[in-house]
């Protein structure tokens, strides 16, 4: 199913969705609070955005830096050139240490290779252990965002959905009570389990270590009793030294949540005696992406989610009727380049309006970046026909002021004589809204009879 169609699945629950729209729109307020607070914040913006232009034009270099740094550390570094690959080698160490269940931080790296999923096949027992993304699990969903994975349920949902397989009491939705469950029931799993995963927010090419931001300690508990960590990373994650994390760390937290800083922002710089640590960088596709002169911006992205936050596509339609591991407009962008033929509605899923571009930490250029994703796909012939045919009838109409004046004069004639043209089931847009009265003349029409054709 492409957008549009899961997007009308969402939106059927009206009440529901209106929650989920006003909710994101707190967030953003709160982003906006946090960032009025600081006199340089568009200087950190600025700050950040040349930092990470500087590592994306140099990115084999600190790569290389950051390789030996982290092996001379006493980390394991692994290369992996796409998902298939990436899970392979997550299987390969856990096999090679014994390990035949783990415990996993919030990794959006790991949803974008279906870990999960490969992992279960072969037998590995994964429990993800930050709360959202414990619950979206034991659902069997996918997170809908990439900062709140469970931003789409309620508190009821969660009730429900602990009832069923945590045993609590039914009915209960008091966020305290569901919370404490999921300790008790997470617990076990973090002292039992020998391997833990979790993602990257920085690599920093001068030390070799990386740092890991979270909210609820999960990924520490988790990485520091386990006897193999095992770290996920897109190589785009790399910054240059540890003094730029200054930058990042001020601007990460209050995009996303209108925190001043994240409650726990962890470094791993080696392994304690007698644990493993390996960390396996991945491409799958960002390699081709950098390759892309209009695209390679995206890969500036440190998953804030403010874009989503902002966004009112994505806040009325939910992050699952993107289908994608990254939804929202930053996730438009870069699902694309992944497979263009699967993902090819999703830069149409958006207004233009800009407001993504305009509270990115890092300075992206996200709707005209989906304005350039349109372009590229009608070019290469991976818009519907019917899309196809309805661009070239309007470019050509657009192109012809008296074409465009005549069908003017013939639409709101018709739409004035037989209203059900238009409003009707089979017009997307009447689907969720009331259609306008056709006006009795065109602007130009008026403009000629009140300004005689000029201007004042």
């Amino acid at each position: 199913m492409n957008h549009p169609e899961l997007a009308e699945r969402f939106i059927k629950d009206a009440d529901r969705t209106t929650w989920h729209d006003e909710t994101l729109w707190w967030v953003r307020q709160k982003r906006d609070k946090a960032a009025f607070q600081i006199p340089e914040w568009e200087a950190l913006r600025e700050a950040a955005s040349q930092i990470k232009h500087n590592v994306l034009s140099n990115l084999h270099e600190y790569l290389l830096a950051f390789e030996e740094k982290a092996t001379a550390n006493g980390i394991k570094i692994h290369w992996a050139a796409d998902a298939q690959e990436h899970n392979e080698l997550v299987l390969r160490i856990l096999k090679e240490s014994g390990a035949e269940a783990l415990i996993k931080s919030k990794s959006m790296l790991t949803e974008e290779c279906n870990l999960n999923e490969y992992l279960t096949e072969q037998g590995v027992d994964v429990v993800d252990t930050d709360l959202g993304e414990r619950i979206v699990q034991l659902r069997k969903e996918h997170p809908s965002h990439i900062v709140l994975p469970a931003i789409h349920l309620k508190k009821e949902d969660v009730g429900e959905t602990f009832h069923i397989h945590l045993g609590t009491e039914k009915g209960n939705k008091d966020p305290q009570y569901l919370t404490e469950a999921a300790r008790q029931h997470l617990r076990e799993k973090f002292v039992t389990r020998k391997a833990a995963i979790t993602g990257v927010n920085f690599a920093i090419a001068e030390t070799g270590e990386f740092v890991v931001c979270t909210n609820e300690g999960n990924a520490d508990m988790g990485a520091h009793l386990a006897d193999v960590h095992i770290a996920c990373m897109g190589f785009e994650k790399i910054i240059p030294q540890r003094q730029h994390l200054g930058v990042f760390l001020r601007l990460l937290a209050r995009s996303a949540t209108g925190q001043p800083i994240t409650t726990y922002s962890s470094h791993f710089k080696k392994p304690r005696p007698g644990q493993q640590m390996h960390i396996i960088i991945v491409d799958n596709g960002r390699s081709r992406q950098l390759g892309r002169a209009d695209f390679r911006n995206s890969l500036k992205c440190i998953r804030c989610g403010a874009c989503m936050n902002t966004c009112p596509v994505y806040r009325r339609s939910g992050g699952h009727s993107y289908h994608s591991a990254v939804a929202g407009p930053i996730g438009s962008i870069l699902a694309p380049n992944l497979d263009m033929t699967k993902n090819a509605d999703l830069p149409f899923a958006s207004t233009l309006c800009g407001s993504c571009s305009n509270v990115c930490p890092v300075k992206i250029d996200i709707h005209d970046q989906l304005y350039k994703w349109r372009q590229v796909l009608v070019q290469e012939g991976r818009v519907p026909f019917s899309k196809t045919v309805a661009m070239r009838a309007m470019t050509f109409t657009l192109s012809h002021p008296g074409v465009f004046s005549l069908a003017g004069k013939v639409g709101r004639k018709v739409m004035g004589m037989a209203p059900i043209v238009v409003s009707n089931g089979l017009n997307p847009w009447y689907k969720q809204r009331e259609m306008p009265e056709p006006p009795k003349e065109s602007f130009r029409e008026w403009y000629a009879k009140n300004r005689n054709g000029k201007s004042e």
